[in-house]
């Protein structure tokens, strides 16, 4: 350890790091893995994500015909896929900021996100499938 670093303020530093390193274990045990998918909006877009190391985002909203077609799906591949992959599903109407970050121009819009980054997109309402081959190599790729 160099001379100018006190030891007391390092053991602190430590004690500190290993806090918090706990509460975020414990935080993800509280929250589980859901089998539906999460209602996400512009305020708590990024701590969802961060929770989560693979998560894919389904950017709708309630007037679009093919989003209420692609529904049913991404419910059904939460209970499937429950434990590796957590889903959610953002309003583009009541959540604009969130959408505008991540260029979404079209709905349905997919996005998966492994440990805060985007790692894929998929755009429209394609069949089960495409989500499940998307999911599956992102799966594999760990």
């Amino acid at each position: 350890m160099p001379e100018d670093v006190d030891p007391e303020l390092e053991a602190l530093r430590k004690r500190r790091m290993e806090l918090y390193m706990k509460q975020a274990e414990e935080s993800k045990q509280r929250i589980g893995w859901p089998g539906i998918p999460l209602t996400l909006t512009d305020a708590n877009f990024r701590e969802t994500v961060a929770l989560y190391p693979l998560i894919l985002v389904d950017f709708w909203a309630p007037w679009c015909g093919p989003c209420k077609t692609l529904g049913p799906l991404i419910e059904q591949l939460a209970k499937e896929f429950q434990g590796k992959v957590v889903f959610g599903k953002l309003n583009v109407d009541e959540n604009p900021a969130t959408a505008s970050s991540f260029n979404v121009m079209s709905i349905p819009t997919m996005l998966l996100i492994k440990e805060r980054e985007l790692v894929d997109r998929v755009t429209g309402a394609v069949p089960r499938t495409k989500l499940v081959s998307v999911l599956s190599r992102h799966l594999t790729a760990e």
